[in-house]
């Protein structure tokens, strides 16, 4: 006796096909020597912008795709220019 055949609902298949996604694979570009680790400066502020996001927070290493420990020295260098006051804490609207 076959079993019958459960039809997926739309729903489920939208959110099947959302995860799955087309987006290129995280990678941290501290390893793979896309960047120098000596980049990591809070007085190199365009790198540190590009790990912003508009309204002022630091992306998180899920999204960003850092490996641990440069999210972390990342972080502790974006809070140094932030108290120099060379990055904004927040953005005012």
């Amino acid at each position: 006796m076959t079993k019958p055949k459960l039809k997926i609902s739309g729903r489920l298949l939208k959110k099947k096909t959302r995860k799955s996604g087309f987006s290129a694979a995280k990678r941290c570009r501290f390893t793979s020597g896309e960047l120098p680790e000596s980049a990591i400066d809070y007085k190199n502020i365009d790198l540190l912008k590009s790990f912003l996001t508009e309204r002022g927070k630091i992306l998180p290493s899920r999204i960003s795709g850092n490996a641990a420990y440069y999210q972390r020295k990342l972080s502790r260098e974006i809070r140094k220019a932030r108290t120099m006051a060379l990055l904004p804490y927040s953005q005012n609207y």
